[in-house]
């Protein structure tokens, strides 16, 4: 059983931010301009070198604001109880917690995350078994890391994936393929560090890109 966002664990990680700034990635990994911090940023081009001729890092989200994550939480814990009426309130949180973040620990708030899948030379993204944000009740689960129930092609991606994001010190939150994180609370407990290094970020100052 996955390490969950909900686990007190995670929240009991204290926060000593470092004031790193938030920049825009380069459009050759996220054309939309996700933001993110600036050690992030340093870690993923890292790891978009490291992949096979041919293959880049696709970047979907980075930084996103308090307000964004509540929405996002709203509108899941909705969908939840729909499906899971009467459970308890504790149950329905944790089982949001496998596909948002709770406002408290959200590592896409602090700048700290992204959403990214593989893409090749043309810019078009792969296929790892799952669209971007599948709920686990829209993809039967199979928005887990580890699930076995993909193709063969898409699970030797996701591991491709992996091998390049965990060597540049990113983690995973396994409920998500996409969603790999640095800095964060999550990042330091699933890494053994004594504290996370950065914490909720709001109103950044525009940043240019770099590279």
């Amino acid at each position: 059983m996955p390490v969950l966002l909900t686990d007190p664990r995670v929240t009991a990680v204290p926060v000593v931010e470092t004031g790193d700034p938030l920049v825009a990635l380069c459009p050759g990994i996220a054309p939309g301009g996700a933001r993110v911090r600036a050690g992030l940023a340093d870690r993923l081009y890292r790891a978009d070198l490291a992949l096979p001729a041919g293959i880049r890092l696709r970047v979907v989200e980075g930084h996103r604001s308090a307000a964004d994550q509540q929405g996002i939480i709203d509108g899941y814990t909705r969908e939840v109880r729909a499906s899971r009426p009467g459970a308890p309130e504790a149950e329905v949180e944790r089982l949001v917690s496998r596909f948002v973040a709770p406002l408290e620990v959200a590592a896409h708030v602090a700048g700290a995350a992204v959403d990214l899948t593989l893409a090749d030379e043309d810019g078009r993204p792969l296929d790892l078994g799952t669209p971007i944000d599948a709920t686990p009740e829209q993809s039967a689960g199979r928005c887990y890391f580890a699930s076995t129930d993909i193709g063969l092609e898409a699970r030797a991606l996701r591991l491709l994936l992996a091998d390049a994001l965990t060597a540049a010190g990113l983690v995973n939150y396994p409920t998500e393929w996409w969603h790999w994180s640095y800095g964060d609370r999550y990042w330091a407990l699933m890494t053994g560090a004594a504290w996370a290094t950065y914490g909720p970020l709001e109103a950044p100052e525009p940043a240019g890109a770099v590279r």
